[in-house]
């Protein structure tokens, strides 16, 4: 697949919705499950910013994501979420890759939006 184009977040430009199909052939541990091969969006953040990211979808999603460093942070779906994953927080300036993982190694579709927090 295609290496997804960078989305850029600034306070001006949000909230932001992105669609896309969850799981893929790569194992990626307990917490996401399955994942695809290159990242499903690579999200460019301007300027240090307090964000949340909401993914929304039906199978067992989890969020996970990548700095430049490699450093990974996962959030998976639990009963209690209702379909939502919610990964708030303080992120500093520089790129992201995100994978929508799924546990169930399923695929279905979802939406993420990325918002102020």
């Amino acid at each position: 697949a295609a290496l997804a184009q960078p989305i850029a977040i600034s306070s001006a430009s949000l909230p932001v919705q992105v669609n896309g199909t969850s799981g893929g052939s790569q194992k990626a541990g307990n917490c996401a499950g399955n994942i695809s091969a290159s990242p499903n969006h690579v999200i460019q953040v301007t300027e240090d910013s307090n964000l949340r990211f909401v993914l929304e979808g039906s199978g067992q999603l989890a969020l996970l994501v990548r700095n430049e460093a490699g450093k990974s942070f996962c959030v998976p779906f639990d009963s209690f979420s209702q379909g939502k994953v919610e990964m708030p927080g303080r992120w500093r300036k520089g790129t992201y890759s995100v994978f929508v993982g799924d546990r169930a190694n399923e695929q279905h579709a979802y939406k993420l939006m990325i918002s102020q927090n």
